[in-house]
Protein backbone atom coordinates (compact mmCIF):
# COMPACT_ATOMS: atom_id res chain seq x y z
CA UNK A 1 0.00 0.00 0.00
CA UNK A 2 1.08 3.53 -1.16
CA UNK A 3 1.63 5.72 1.93
CA UNK A 4 0.61 8.95 1.50
CA UNK A 5 1.78 11.76 3.29
CA UNK A 6 0.00 15.25 4.78
CA UNK A 7 -3.11 16.56 6.71
CA UNK A 8 -6.43 16.81 6.57
CA UNK A 9 -8.77 18.51 8.85
CA UNK A 10 -11.43 16.83 10.82
CA UNK A 11 -14.09 15.84 8.60
CA UNK A 12 -12.14 15.40 5.52
CA UNK A 13 -10.96 11.83 5.86
CA UNK A 14 -13.13 11.02 3.12
CA UNK A 15 -10.82 12.68 0.72
CA UNK A 16 -7.33 10.89 2.35
CA UNK A 17 -9.60 7.63 1.59
CA UNK A 18 -10.06 8.77 -1.90
CA UNK A 19 -6.74 10.00 -2.81
CA UNK A 20 -5.14 6.29 -1.42
CA UNK A 21 -7.86 4.54 -3.02
CA UNK A 22 -6.25 5.73 -6.65
CA UNK A 23 -3.19 4.66 -5.84
CA UNK A 24 -4.69 0.75 -5.60
CA UNK A 25 -8.14 1.31 -8.03
CA UNK A 26 -6.73 3.78 -10.46
CA UNK A 27 -3.38 3.11 -11.05
CA UNK A 28 -1.86 6.23 -9.55
CA UNK A 29 2.06 6.70 -9.86
CA UNK A 30 2.85 10.25 -7.84
CA UNK A 31 0.55 12.98 -7.22
CA UNK A 32 -1.42 15.54 -4.71
CA UNK A 33 -4.66 16.83 -3.68
CA UNK A 34 -5.31 20.01 -2.03
CA UNK A 35 -8.61 21.89 -0.73
CA UNK A 36 -9.09 25.29 0.51
CA UNK A 37 -12.56 26.12 2.59
CA UNK A 38 -13.64 29.33 3.31
CA UNK A 39 -9.96 30.70 2.56
CA UNK A 40 -8.49 28.48 4.49
CA UNK A 41 -6.60 25.01 3.76
CA UNK A 42 -8.32 21.76 5.00
CA UNK A 43 -6.39 18.99 3.01
CA UNK A 44 -2.80 19.09 1.56
CA UNK A 45 -1.86 15.89 1.00
CA UNK A 46 0.85 14.12 -1.47
CA UNK A 47 2.57 10.52 -2.27
CA UNK A 48 3.50 7.78 -4.66
CA UNK A 49 6.53 8.29 -6.82
CA UNK A 50 7.71 11.36 -8.72
CA UNK A 51 10.16 9.26 -10.77
CA UNK A 52 9.26 5.49 -10.72
CA UNK A 53 12.54 5.15 -12.64
CA UNK A 54 14.88 6.61 -10.28
CA UNK A 55 12.72 5.22 -7.78
CA UNK A 56 12.11 9.54 -6.49
CA UNK A 57 9.75 10.03 -4.00
CA UNK A 58 7.06 12.02 -4.82
CA UNK A 59 7.75 14.85 -1.40
CA UNK A 60 6.18 17.78 0.21
CA UNK A 61 8.09 20.22 -2.25
CA UNK A 62 7.44 18.31 -5.60
CA UNK A 63 5.92 20.23 -8.84
CA UNK A 64 3.91 19.28 -11.76
CA UNK A 65 3.21 19.79 -15.20
CA UNK A 66 -0.88 20.22 -15.63
CA UNK A 67 -1.04 21.38 -19.15
CA UNK A 68 -4.41 22.60 -19.89
CA UNK A 69 -5.14 23.64 -15.97
CA UNK A 70 -2.65 26.40 -16.97
CA UNK A 71 -5.60 28.22 -18.79
CA UNK A 72 -7.08 29.41 -15.76
CA UNK A 73 -4.28 30.56 -14.02
CA UNK A 74 -3.84 32.72 -17.74
CA UNK A 75 -7.33 33.63 -17.14
CA UNK A 76 -6.73 35.00 -13.81
CA UNK A 77 -3.97 37.55 -15.41
CA UNK A 78 -6.85 38.37 -17.94
CA UNK A 79 -9.61 39.20 -15.77
CA UNK A 80 -7.37 41.14 -13.16
CA UNK A 81 -6.10 43.74 -15.98
CA UNK A 82 -10.05 43.86 -17.19
CA UNK A 83 -10.65 44.75 -13.42
CA UNK A 84 -8.02 47.58 -13.00
CA UNK A 85 -8.85 48.78 -16.75
CA UNK A 86 -6.46 48.37 -18.64
CA UNK A 87 -7.62 45.43 -21.14
CA UNK A 88 -11.74 45.87 -22.53
CA UNK A 89 -12.66 42.27 -22.73
CA UNK A 90 -15.16 43.13 -25.22
CA UNK A 91 -12.94 45.52 -27.36
CA UNK A 92 -11.24 43.87 -30.83
CA UNK A 93 -7.53 42.15 -29.72
CA UNK A 94 -6.52 44.30 -32.90
CA UNK A 95 -7.01 47.50 -30.44
CA UNK A 96 -4.05 46.22 -28.70
CA UNK A 97 -2.48 44.47 -30.83
CA UNK A 98 -3.33 46.07 -34.92
CA UNK A 99 -1.19 43.21 -36.78
CA UNK A 100 -3.84 40.59 -35.40
CA UNK A 101 -6.41 42.70 -38.01
CA UNK A 102 -4.94 40.69 -40.94
CA UNK A 103 -7.28 38.12 -42.76
CA UNK A 104 -10.30 39.57 -41.14
CA UNK A 105 -9.78 38.85 -37.92
CA UNK A 106 -9.86 42.80 -37.07
CA UNK A 107 -13.34 42.57 -35.36
CA UNK A 108 -12.15 39.75 -33.09
CA UNK A 109 -13.13 40.86 -29.38
CA UNK A 110 -10.79 39.67 -26.21
CA UNK A 111 -13.78 37.56 -24.87
CA UNK A 112 -14.05 35.53 -27.77
CA UNK A 113 -10.54 34.28 -27.48
CA UNK A 114 -11.30 33.34 -24.04
CA UNK A 115 -14.47 31.51 -24.69
CA UNK A 116 -12.63 30.07 -27.44
CA UNK A 117 -15.24 31.63 -30.46
CA UNK A 118 -12.47 33.06 -32.12
CA UNK A 119 -11.97 30.50 -34.87
CA UNK A 120 -8.26 30.23 -34.11
CA UNK A 121 -8.04 26.19 -32.95
CA UNK A 122 -5.53 25.94 -35.53
CA UNK A 123 -2.19 27.46 -35.87
CA UNK A 124 -1.66 27.64 -39.63
CA UNK A 125 2.10 28.86 -39.87
CA UNK A 126 4.71 26.19 -40.79
CA UNK A 127 7.43 26.31 -37.69
CA UNK A 128 9.79 24.73 -36.11
CA UNK A 129 9.85 23.59 -32.52
CA UNK A 130 12.50 26.14 -31.22
CA UNK A 131 10.39 28.79 -32.98
CA UNK A 132 7.41 27.84 -31.31
CA UNK A 133 9.50 27.34 -27.93
CA UNK A 134 10.88 31.21 -28.67
CA UNK A 135 6.89 32.46 -28.71
CA UNK A 136 7.40 35.25 -31.35
CA UNK A 137 7.36 33.31 -34.18
CA UNK A 138 4.17 31.86 -33.04
CA UNK A 139 2.52 34.69 -32.28
CA UNK A 140 3.31 36.40 -35.31
CA UNK A 141 2.02 33.28 -37.37
CA UNK A 142 -1.37 33.59 -35.46
CA UNK A 143 -1.32 36.92 -36.75
CA UNK A 144 -0.74 36.66 -40.44
CA UNK A 145 -3.53 33.61 -40.55
CA UNK A 146 -6.99 33.56 -41.74
CA UNK A 147 -9.40 32.32 -39.02
CA UNK A 148 -10.55 28.35 -39.36
CA UNK A 149 -14.04 29.18 -39.36
CA UNK A 150 -15.84 32.61 -39.70
CA UNK A 151 -15.04 33.98 -35.84
CA UNK A 152 -18.32 34.45 -32.97
CA UNK A 153 -20.10 31.21 -35.49
CA UNK A 154 -19.84 28.36 -32.93
CA UNK A 155 -17.02 27.29 -30.23
CA UNK A 156 -14.12 25.06 -30.52
CA UNK A 157 -11.56 24.64 -28.32
CA UNK A 158 -8.32 26.80 -28.73
CA UNK A 159 -6.08 24.24 -26.97
CA UNK A 160 -2.62 26.31 -27.96
CA UNK A 161 -3.41 29.37 -29.06
CA UNK A 162 -5.54 30.14 -26.38
CA UNK A 163 -2.46 30.78 -24.25
CA UNK A 164 -0.43 32.46 -27.11
CA UNK A 165 -2.85 35.23 -28.51
CA UNK A 166 -3.80 35.77 -24.69
CA UNK A 167 -0.10 36.32 -23.61
CA UNK A 168 1.24 38.32 -26.60
CA UNK A 169 -2.13 40.71 -25.43
CA UNK A 170 -0.81 41.08 -21.86
CA UNK A 171 2.78 41.46 -23.26
CA UNK A 172 1.34 44.45 -25.54
CA UNK A 173 -0.56 45.79 -22.45
CA UNK A 174 2.13 45.87 -19.57
CA UNK A 175 5.14 45.77 -21.70
CA UNK A 176 5.75 42.21 -19.53
CA UNK A 177 5.48 38.47 -20.93
CA UNK A 178 2.58 36.43 -18.92
CA UNK A 179 4.99 34.20 -17.10
CA UNK A 180 7.14 37.10 -15.78
CA UNK A 181 3.41 39.56 -14.90
CA UNK A 182 1.32 36.19 -13.18
CA UNK A 183 4.96 35.80 -11.16
CA UNK A 184 4.89 39.54 -10.13
CA UNK A 185 1.05 40.48 -9.94
CA UNK A 186 -0.28 37.07 -8.38
CA UNK A 187 2.23 34.58 -7.72
CA UNK A 188 4.51 36.66 -5.47
CA UNK A 189 1.67 38.34 -3.37
CA UNK A 190 0.20 35.22 -2.37
CA UNK A 191 2.77 33.17 -2.27
CA UNK A 192 2.47 30.59 -4.96
CA UNK A 193 4.74 27.81 -6.20
CA UNK A 194 3.49 27.78 -9.61
CA UNK A 195 4.96 29.64 -12.80
CA UNK A 196 4.60 30.08 -16.42
CA UNK A 197 8.49 29.09 -18.00
CA UNK A 198 9.73 27.41 -15.07
CA UNK A 199 12.80 28.64 -13.11
CA UNK A 200 15.97 26.34 -14.09
CA UNK A 201 16.22 26.51 -10.36
CA UNK A 202 13.32 24.54 -9.75
CA UNK A 203 13.65 21.86 -12.30
CA UNK A 204 14.90 19.53 -9.91
CA UNK A 205 11.81 19.38 -8.40
CA UNK A 206 9.79 18.37 -10.98
CA UNK A 207 8.47 15.31 -11.28
CA UNK A 208 8.47 13.20 -14.49
CA UNK A 209 5.28 12.76 -16.43
CA UNK A 210 4.35 9.52 -17.72
CA UNK A 211 2.54 9.68 -21.08
CA UNK A 212 -0.34 7.01 -20.86
CA UNK A 213 -0.53 3.59 -21.14
CA UNK A 214 -0.88 2.43 -24.82
CA UNK A 215 -5.10 1.86 -25.84
CA UNK A 216 -6.70 -1.10 -26.84
CA UNK A 217 -5.97 -1.62 -30.63
CA UNK A 218 -9.73 -1.22 -31.79
CA UNK A 219 -9.68 2.18 -29.97
CA UNK A 220 -6.45 3.32 -30.85
CA UNK A 221 -7.96 3.48 -34.54
CA UNK A 222 -10.53 5.50 -33.42
CA UNK A 223 -7.92 8.03 -31.95
CA UNK A 224 -5.43 7.87 -35.06
CA UNK A 225 -8.21 8.57 -37.09
CA UNK A 226 -10.11 11.51 -35.52
CA UNK A 227 -6.33 12.87 -34.95
CA UNK A 228 -5.00 12.29 -38.42
CA UNK A 229 -2.80 15.05 -39.95
CA UNK A 230 -5.98 16.47 -42.27
CA UNK A 231 -8.50 16.39 -39.22
CA UNK A 232 -9.00 19.99 -37.49
CA UNK A 233 -9.00 18.29 -33.94
CA UNK A 234 -5.19 16.74 -35.08
CA UNK A 235 -4.05 20.05 -36.38
CA UNK A 236 -5.44 21.82 -32.96
CA UNK A 237 -3.96 19.21 -30.44
CA UNK A 238 -0.92 18.14 -32.58
CA UNK A 239 0.25 21.32 -33.77
CA UNK A 240 1.58 23.87 -34.68
CA UNK A 241 3.35 21.59 -37.72
CA UNK A 242 2.05 18.69 -36.05
CA UNK A 243 4.93 19.40 -33.31
CA UNK A 244 3.43 18.21 -30.21
CA UNK A 245 2.07 15.03 -28.54
CA UNK A 246 1.75 13.90 -24.89
CA UNK A 247 4.91 12.37 -24.55
CA UNK A 248 8.32 12.18 -23.34
CA UNK A 249 8.73 15.59 -24.75
CA UNK A 250 7.34 17.11 -21.97
CA UNK A 251 10.35 16.22 -19.27
CA UNK A 252 12.40 18.04 -21.61
CA UNK A 253 13.97 21.33 -19.46
CA UNK A 254 13.07 23.75 -22.84
CA UNK A 255 9.52 22.30 -22.53
CA UNK A 256 9.52 24.05 -19.16
CA UNK A 257 11.39 27.32 -19.29
CA UNK A 258 9.26 28.63 -22.50
CA UNK A 259 6.04 30.28 -21.65
CA UNK A 260 3.27 28.61 -22.94
CA UNK A 261 0.34 30.14 -21.27
CA UNK A 262 -2.25 27.49 -22.41
CA UNK A 263 -0.22 24.26 -21.71
CA UNK A 264 2.40 24.32 -19.33
CA UNK A 265 2.17 25.67 -16.28
CA UNK A 266 4.54 23.93 -13.43
CA UNK A 267 3.50 23.84 -10.08
CA UNK A 268 1.83 22.36 -7.01
CA UNK A 269 -1.57 21.22 -6.12
CA UNK A 270 -1.37 23.43 -3.00
CA UNK A 271 -0.23 26.50 -4.90
CA UNK A 272 -3.39 26.26 -7.71
CA UNK A 273 -5.86 25.50 -4.53
CA UNK A 274 -4.49 28.82 -2.92
CA UNK A 275 -5.12 30.41 -6.00
CA UNK A 276 -8.71 29.48 -6.93
CA UNK A 277 -9.33 30.14 -2.94
CA UNK A 278 -8.51 34.06 -3.41
CA UNK A 279 -10.89 34.25 -5.95
CA UNK A 280 -13.61 33.35 -3.79
CA UNK A 281 -12.60 35.29 -0.49
CA UNK A 282 -9.28 36.57 0.96
CA UNK A 283 -6.65 34.35 1.67
CA UNK A 284 -4.27 36.13 4.36
CA UNK A 285 -6.27 39.24 3.70
CA UNK A 286 -5.69 39.03 -0.16
CA UNK A 287 -8.47 38.63 -2.97
CA UNK A 288 -7.78 38.44 -5.93
CA UNK A 289 -10.66 39.47 -8.06
CA UNK A 290 -14.29 41.05 -7.06
CA UNK A 291 -17.03 39.02 -6.47
CA UNK A 292 -18.59 40.79 -9.80
CA UNK A 293 -15.54 40.20 -12.50
CA UNK A 294 -15.94 36.18 -10.63
CA UNK A 295 -19.71 36.29 -11.40
CA UNK A 296 -19.06 37.90 -15.01
CA UNK A 297 -16.56 35.25 -15.67
CA UNK A 298 -18.83 32.57 -15.18
CA UNK A 299 -21.70 33.24 -17.03
CA UNK A 300 -22.00 30.71 -20.27
CA UNK A 301 -20.08 31.85 -23.30
CA UNK A 302 -19.83 29.22 -25.18
CA UNK A 303 -21.92 26.03 -25.36
CA UNK A 304 -22.79 22.73 -26.82
CA UNK A 305 -20.92 21.42 -29.86
CA UNK A 306 -17.27 21.85 -29.97
CA UNK A 307 -16.20 22.61 -33.55
CA UNK A 308 -12.43 20.64 -32.46
CA UNK A 309 -13.17 18.59 -29.82
CA UNK A 310 -16.51 17.08 -31.05
CA UNK A 311 -17.97 16.33 -27.64
CA UNK A 312 -20.58 18.95 -25.95
CA UNK A 313 -18.11 21.80 -24.05
CA UNK A 314 -19.11 25.10 -21.72
CA UNK A 315 -17.16 28.12 -21.18
CA UNK A 316 -17.48 31.05 -19.60
CA UNK A 317 -15.09 34.24 -20.05
CA UNK A 318 -11.42 32.02 -19.63
CA UNK A 319 -12.85 29.39 -17.28
CA UNK A 320 -14.55 25.90 -18.24
CA UNK A 321 -17.63 25.25 -16.79
CA UNK A 322 -19.38 22.84 -15.54
CA UNK A 323 -20.80 19.92 -16.48
CA UNK A 324 -17.69 19.75 -19.29
CA UNK A 325 -14.87 20.96 -16.72
CA UNK A 326 -15.08 17.70 -14.57
CA UNK A 327 -17.22 14.74 -13.49
CA UNK A 328 -18.75 15.17 -10.29
CA UNK A 329 -18.30 19.32 -10.42
CA UNK A 330 -21.37 20.65 -9.31
CA UNK A 331 -23.36 23.89 -11.37
CA UNK A 332 -21.59 26.51 -9.29
CA UNK A 333 -17.85 25.00 -10.21
CA UNK A 334 -15.19 26.81 -12.66
CA UNK A 335 -11.74 26.25 -13.07
CA UNK A 336 -9.82 24.41 -15.77
CA UNK A 337 -8.81 20.45 -16.34
CA UNK A 338 -5.38 19.57 -17.76
CA UNK A 339 -4.82 17.06 -20.08
CA UNK A 340 -4.23 13.34 -18.78
CA UNK A 341 -5.99 13.87 -15.17
CA UNK A 342 -4.79 17.55 -13.54
CA UNK A 343 -8.30 19.40 -12.24
CA UNK A 344 -8.02 22.83 -10.31
CA UNK A 345 -11.76 24.47 -9.72
CA UNK A 346 -13.43 26.41 -7.01
CA UNK A 347 -17.00 26.12 -6.58
CA UNK A 348 -19.15 29.69 -5.94
CA UNK A 349 -21.94 27.89 -3.29
CA UNK A 350 -19.62 25.50 -1.56
CA UNK A 351 -17.04 27.95 -0.70
CA UNK A 352 -13.93 25.64 -1.27
CA UNK A 353 -11.38 25.30 -3.82
CA UNK A 354 -9.40 22.08 -5.25
CA UNK A 355 -6.28 20.75 -7.10
CA UNK A 356 -5.14 17.98 -8.05
CA UNK A 357 -1.98 16.90 -10.02
CA UNK A 358 -0.51 13.76 -10.80
CA UNK A 359 2.41 12.51 -13.42
CA UNK A 360 0.59 9.04 -14.58
CA UNK A 361 -1.18 10.63 -17.60
CA UNK A 362 -4.87 9.01 -18.36
CA UNK A 363 -6.39 8.71 -21.49
CA UNK A 364 -9.87 9.45 -20.08
CA UNK A 365 -11.87 11.23 -22.59
CA UNK A 366 -14.67 12.93 -20.31
CA UNK A 367 -13.39 14.04 -16.53
CA UNK A 368 -10.54 11.47 -14.89
CA UNK A 369 -11.84 9.26 -12.37
CA UNK A 370 -9.08 9.80 -10.00
CA UNK A 371 -9.80 13.83 -9.99
CA UNK A 372 -13.58 13.20 -9.64
CA UNK A 373 -13.61 10.99 -7.09
CA UNK A 374 -11.30 13.21 -4.70
CA UNK A 375 -13.76 16.00 -5.92
CA UNK A 376 -17.20 13.81 -4.86
CA UNK A 377 -14.93 12.92 -1.71
CA UNK A 378 -14.44 16.63 -0.68
CA UNK A 379 -19.15 17.34 -1.22
CA UNK A 380 -19.16 13.97 0.69
CA UNK A 381 -16.82 15.69 3.26
CA UNK A 382 -18.77 18.47 3.41
CA UNK A 383 -22.32 16.98 3.51
CA UNK A 384 -21.17 14.95 6.91
CA UNK A 385 -19.75 18.55 8.17
CA UNK A 386 -22.15 20.50 10.94
CA UNK A 387 -24.06 23.43 9.54
CA UNK A 388 -23.16 25.53 12.94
Amino acid sequence: MTPIHGTTAPGFEPVRAAFASNFEKHGEVGAACAVYLRGLPVVDLWGGLADPDRQRPWREDTLQLVFSATKGVTAVCMLLLAERGEIDLDAPVARYWPEFAAQGKGEIPVRWVMCHRAGLAAVDGQLTLDEVLAGDPVVRAIAAQAPNWPPGEGHGYHARSYGWVLGELVRRVTGRTLGRFFADEIAAPLGLEFWIGLPEAQDARVAKLLPAPPAAPELQGVIDKMMAPDTLLGRVIRGPSLLFGYDDMWNRREMRVAEMPSSNGVGSARALARLYASLLGAVDGIRLLRPETIEMACRVQSDGADRVLHLATRFGTGFMLAPTLALAAQPSCFGHPGAGGSLALADRESDFSFAYVMNQMSLATVGDPRAAALLQAVYDSLADRPTS
